[in-house]
């Protein structure tokens, strides 16, 4: 799969997280082209702050290949890794992270912060704007609803 069929994967699950009023975070984990693990943000309906898209992708992936380093594997997902998704990357030893939109908030691959120019032992290739905007609108139409919610309560 090219690049950009692996990161519409990565958007087909933030859709899906968004139809479960999910934050639309989307992942997929490959190895040589072909998609191992994918999953979507499921924080609020699995009542976990750890339920990130990254997280949950990182680990199908982990048990799909029988061990946690995953250096022949790269990560596609929608949104700018935060810092818990960033520490994650590193310690399953990702080769490369594709992600859409930049998280001004959160993003620790350079939007708030770069914890991958730290010195740590591992430093996996980052690359962003992949299908950026597509990404973005779904965020953005998400919280807009959100807010449309809220203003009729």
């Amino acid at each position: 799969m090219t690049d950009e069929e692996l990161m519409r994967a990565a958007l087909d699950e933030a859709r899906e997280a968004a139809a479960l009023g999910e934050v639309p975070v989307g992942a997929v984990v490959a190895k040589d082209g072909e998609i191992i693990a994918r999953a979507h943000n499921l924080r609020e309906s699995g009542k976990n702050a750890t339920y990130h898209a990254e997280l949950m992708a990182i680990d199908a992936a982990c048990k799909a290949l029988g061990g946690w380093r995953l250096w022949q594997c790269e990560l596609f997902v929608t949104l700018e890794p935060c810092p818990m998704c960033s520490g994650a990357i590193i310690n399953s030893r990702l080769k490369r992270v594709v992600y859409g939109a930049r998280d001004p908030k959160a993003g620790c691959c350079g939007s708030l912060t770069d914890l991958f120019a730290l010195p740590f032992n591992h430093h996996p290739v980052i690359e962003s704007g992949l299908l950026e905007e597509e990404a973005q609108a779904l965020l953005q139409d998400f919280f807009a609803m959100l807010r449309e919610k809220r203003k009729k309560k």
